[in-house]
């Protein structure tokens, strides 16, 4: 039967939606964020990239946000969430994307680190940053940290 659903999707011009994996890379003290720009149009972005072979979903999570922005710490296997959006192609196209989010507890920021000379990295409140990125299922998620943060700066009743 799924066989056959690609098929007509392929027949149609639908192209099966791919998957990447990201970090939101946050600082447990202050609770902020850390957001980077792309490379591409220079917008605030978190790190994100391919499955890698012979890594978890989150693993690779880690990696993107080591090589993108510098960030060492302990990521959490269970999924912060998951969006689509649209991934622009140097072809001209774009390509529908399924990310899926894991959350990476910052422990250390290292300036020497792969992409350093092609992004800016900066601190955000997870409010300010979702004002920033422009997927909608991201500003979502990143709401969704501000509230757990602020539950947990709440006093006991």
């Amino acid at each position: 039967m799924m066989m056959w659903r690609r098929a007509l999707d392929m027949l149609l011009g639908r192209r099966p939606v791919m998957m990447q994996v990201g970090a939101v890379c946050h600082d447990a003290a202050t609770g902020q964020v850390l957001l980077i720009t792309s490379r591409d149009t220079g917008r605030w972005v978190i790190p994100k990239g391919w499955p890698m072979e012979g890594r978890t979903l989150y693993g690779a999570a880690a990696q993107e946000a080591w090589e993108e922005a510098g960030v060492r710490g302990r990521i959490h296997p269970a999924e912060l969430g998951r969006f689509l959006y649209e991934k622009r192609q140097d072809q001209g196209y774009a390509v529908p994307v399924e990310m899926r989010v894991f959350l990476l507890s910052v422990d250390r920021l290292d300036d020497d680190f792969p992409e350093s000379r092609q992004r800016q990295r900066r601190w955000f409140t997870p409010a300010d940053a979702a004002r920033r990125v422009v997927e909608p299922g991201l500003k979502r998620i990143l709401l969704s940290l501000q509230t757990a943060d602020s539950a947990q700066a709440a006093p006991p009743p």
